[in-house]
């Protein structure tokens, strides 16, 4: 019994001993990386500084040695490498996450006990940007070279594996014009160590994109490929084993090898698609153009094979012979009711000799046939490095409506219509970049009927119903255009310039149009009001439309009516010139509101904020018609709302347009000028008029002439300035003057000169006791103030000049009337002296009648305050608006 108690005290004890040693050994597994922290950081340091030349960051180093135990886990976190000079602050890579596993006694070494081993590598979410610029220099050659070539690193990679997740990689190059993009790459590696030859065993799986000189080959295509690769590093000779890719969904199988050498690199590789059936063709096809194919009907066969053999160097390339071939093939989708058949393509890509530029690629055929419509073609390209050499034949027939029947294309727009074509072309780049046509060989014709095309974009269908072109070497002609699209309808002709260099190099398009039309409507062109303002949520309010900067043509247009809003345009002749981002019009006229129109002048979108610059002439324009069809009317002249008549105006006019290309009023400048041939006036139809003659009683505004008025106006800063302009109603002068914003604010002066003899019986009984001819030609100054906006204007007064006026016109009156008295009695007092009888009578009444004048004189201030007083008095009644009967101006 004491045995058993013994043992079992014994094993109690064991347990508790080894719980403890365990917790213990997991404390100091815990607790040795924040010691040995700063120690991993000066290795990673250390690492960076004697190999890369080039601006490393990271936000932290940790160390672990229960991630990954029995070995230690290093990780750096946020990694960012910048280039130096020539790329300077250009970002090389970033990293979420690089880290390493390696044996826990690797940390513990000293500078001179050799290099610390690393046995794995992971890289976790990261972005590669490599660069060649124009001159040859990458930007990724950031090891620093060692001095002395036996001196070794402070670390070595003895690889068991390694991984790259969640990461994308871009090449650029700058010289070949070459762009390579992998997205979301998943890449594993495991390596077989042996003492000749190691094996890796890879997967890998990513989107791949890929463009030269602009032309993209691949485009997102989802590529896996299962590498088994031999690497004899002694002999740097990689040879690939059993090798399996998919690229969408065409497997393709490789084999072959790849040898660095001292002057490039040695490579024989051959591939082909394992299979045969032409389902292979539509698996190259991304999915999401392709759809599902699985229970695609297909026949025939297509095949996929290709050697690339010899080598890679400055000078040379390998020579290259891959055959692309389908004889006889069709395919019909399940649910489409229209088949795909003879389709025949023979295309080889090849290069015999190693060099470059004898690189070409020959389609021999390619056709295909759809219901009863054969299309056929063939091309060659060579030299397409350099200056490419093009030779390409068109013949055939293709109905458009048949392409979403056959084939699973989502339109988003409906598409119909029958397009032939019969073209033959040959040129070389150059010339098309040089417009050399004597080099380009082109004929042939194309012409499509009944094609109709509809849009959200657009509000009617656009049909049309014949258009006819011929292609020669150096323009292509359109013989006919027939259109019709809601009201409207075109007819043209004319010739396209330098097609090949639009299409091929990114030069201008020119051409040279007759456009003809009996009824065109801006409203069938015209983008819907909730798709502009679907797409204006989407996009930033500084941008605005552009005028294309390829566009370099001339269309001279016979319109019969132009609908535009609530105007109708007749007889619309003139010429629209599109050139270098710029609409010019050149001589446009057009019937109006009854009148001749005419129009030149020029919009452009070369600058961030588009202008324009107009100038605009009217002729005999019915002035309503004119005010309730032109808004622009409406703000420069809101006065005409109460006219009715005839006018003639010239108006230029520069400002800004915002990005729906609508004039921007503050910023419009420019004057104008008009002339009023025959008007009658509505004051009730203008506020402003309506309140000066509630203002003004002695007026009859429906009865001023105003025929004949000629009145200019400036515009500057949202203003318009009208210059003083002179009118008359009967024998009362009128001047008027100011300006008013296109805010609708006010600031105007009129000023009516109107004559005394006007001014009621009240003035007429002040100025009969002056006995002078010359009260008839007084005339009193009254000035009325037009304030307020055109909606609400406010009409003040000044009786303070007229009162002023009057005033000194009759103390001038009367001053000089005593003064010719005074005259009048000097005369008499001298021809009595001289007549000698009277000499005594005629002396004592002389000096009486001297005395008075100089008394009178001496009365004219009492006399003064009196007349400026009764001026005043019988103003204020006039303009008080209690209008009397005897007072009216008849």
């Amino acid at each position: 019994m004491n045995t058993t108690k013994k043992r079992k005290f014994t094993l109690k004890k064991f347990l508790k001993i080894t719980g403890i040693s365990l917790l213990i050994i997991v404390l100091l597994l815990i607790a040795v990386p924040f010691v040995f922290q700063s120690q991993i950081k000066g290795m990673v340091k250390t690492f960076i500084n004697e190999n890369l030349n080039a601006k490393v960051e990271f936000s932290d180093v940790s160390l672990s040695l229960l991630k990954s135990f029995p070995q230690a886990y290093v990780e750096v976190s946020d990694l960012v490498i910048t280039n130096y000079e020539p790329f300077k602050d250009e970002t090389l890579a970033t990293a979420k996450s690089l880290s390493f596993s390696m044996s826990v006694k690797e940390l513990f070494k000293s500078a001179d006990e050799g290099a610390i081993v690393v046995n794995t590598i992971t890289l976790n979410e990261a972005l590669l940007t490599l660069k060649t610029n124009s001159v040859g220099i990458v930007n990724y050659d950031i090891v620093k070279e060692r001095p002395n070539a036996s001196e070794s690193s402070s670390f070595a990679f003895d690889i068991d594996q390694y991984s790259i997740n969640k990461s994308a990689l871009t090449y650029i190059d700058e010289e070949s014009k070459m762009i390579v993009h992998i997205s979301e790459l998943n890449h594993t590696g495991t390596a077989k160590i042996t003492s000749d030859i190691s094996e890796l065993d890879t997967k890998s799986e990513a989107n791949v994109s890929f463009t030269m000189d602009s032309t993209k080959y691949l485009n997102n295509n989802h590529v896996t490929l299962d590498a088994l690769i031999d690497m004899d590093l002694d002999n740097s000779k990689y040879t690939f084993k059993d090798n399996k890719a998919l690229i969408n969904q065409l497997p393709i199988e490789f084999k072959g090898y790849v040898q660095l050498l001292e002057n490039g690199q040695d490579i024989d590789i051959s591939f082909e698609n394992p299979g045969s059936s032409f389902k292979d063709f539509l698996a190259v096809i991304p999915e999401a153009y392709s759809k599902n194919i699985e229970n695609v009907n297909t026949t025939g066969d297509f095949k996929v094979s290709g050697i690339i053999k010899g080598l890679y160097s400055d000078e040379t390339i390998p020579t290259l012979d891959i055959s692309i071939k389908s004889d006889n093939a069709s395919f019909k989708y399940p649910d489409l009711p229209k088949r795909v058949e003879n389709i025949i393509i023979d295309t080889e890509i090849k290069n015999e000799t190693g060099k470059v530029e004898d690189t070409y690629v020959a389609i021999n055929t390619l056709n295909f046939k759809i219901d009863n419509d054969v299309f056929k073609s063939s091309a060659t390209l060579k030299n397409i490095t350099g200056n490419m050499l093009v030779n390409a034949d068109i013949d055939g027939v293709l109905n458009l409506a048949n392409i979403t029947k056959a084939y699973p294309v989502e339109l988003k727009n409906q598409l119909s219509g029958i397009l032939k074509a019969k073209i033959n072309t040959a040129f070389d780049m150059k010339a098309i970049e040089t417009n050399a046509f004597e080099r380009i060989k082109s004929s042939g014709s194309m012409n499509v009927t009944d094609f109709i095309f509809s849009s959200e974009d657009i509000i009617n269908p656009i049909h049309i119903s014949k258009a006819d072109m011929t292609f020669n070497p150096a323009t292509v002609s359109l013989n006919t255009f027939s259109a019709k699209t809601g009201k409207s309808d075109l007819n043209a002709n004319g010739t396209i310039q330098n097609l090949l260099g639009f299409l091929l190099s990114d030069q201008t398009l020119k051409g040279n149009f007759n456009v003809n039309s009996n009824t065109f409507a801006l409203s069938d062109f015209m983008v819907p009001k909730d798709k502009t303002a679907a797409e204006n949520k989407t996009t930033s309010s500084s941008e605005s439309l552009k005028i294309p900067a390829f566009l370099d043509c001339t269309i001279n247009a016979n319109v019969g009516t132009v609908l535009y809003d609530n105007l109708d345009l007749k007889d619309v002749k003139g010429t629209l010139i599109i050139k270098d981002q710029q609409a010019t019009l050149k001589d446009l006229t057009s019937k109006l509101f009854e009148g001749a129109l005419a129009v030149s002048g020029n919009v452009t979108t070369k600058t961030d904020t588009p202008s324009f610059n107009l100038s605009l002439s009217a002729d005999s324009f019915d002035i309503a018609k004119s005010f309730n069809g032109l808004d622009m009317f409406q703000s420069i002249a809101p006065i005409a709302k109460a006219l009715q008549g005839k006018l003639n105006t010239k108006i230029n006019l520069s400002g800004v347009l915002d990005k729906e290309f609508s004039p921007v009023l503050n910023t419009i400048s420019g004057n104008a000028f008009a002339e009023l041939l025959t008007t009658k006036i509505e004051p009730k139809e203008g506020e402003v008029l309506n309140k000066l003659q509630g203002a003004l009683n002695f007026v009859e505004f429906n009865k001023l002439d105003l025929k004949d008025l000629k009145a200019h106006l400036e515009f500057n800063n949202g203003k318009v300035t009208v210059k003083p302009f002179n009118l008359a109603y009967k024998d009362i002068g009128i001047t008027v003057s100011g300006s008013h914003s296109f805010d609708k604010s006010l600031t105007y002066d009129a000023v009516f000169n109107v004559p005394a003899k006007y001014l009621g019986s009240e003035v007429n009984r002040l100025i009969g006791k002056i006995n002078d001819n010359e009260v008839n030609k007084i005339t009193i100054p009254v000035t009325a103030n037009i304030s307020g906006s055109y909606t609400s204007p406010k009409v003040s007064t000044d009786l303070t000049s007229g009162v002023t006026n009057l005033t000194k016109q009759l103390i001038e009156i009367e001053k000089q009337k005593l003064i010719g008295q005074g005259k009048d009695k000097i005369k008499d007092l001298l021809s009595g002296l001289t007549g000698g009888n009277n000499t005594n009578t005629s002396g004592g009444t002389t000096s009486t009648d001297t005395t008075k004048v100089k008394n009178d004189s001496i009365k004219t201030t009492p006399g003064k305050d009196k007349v400026k007083e009764g001026v005043k008095n019988v103003l204020g009644g006039i303009l008080s608006g209690k209008k009397k009967k005897k007072d009216s101006v008849n």
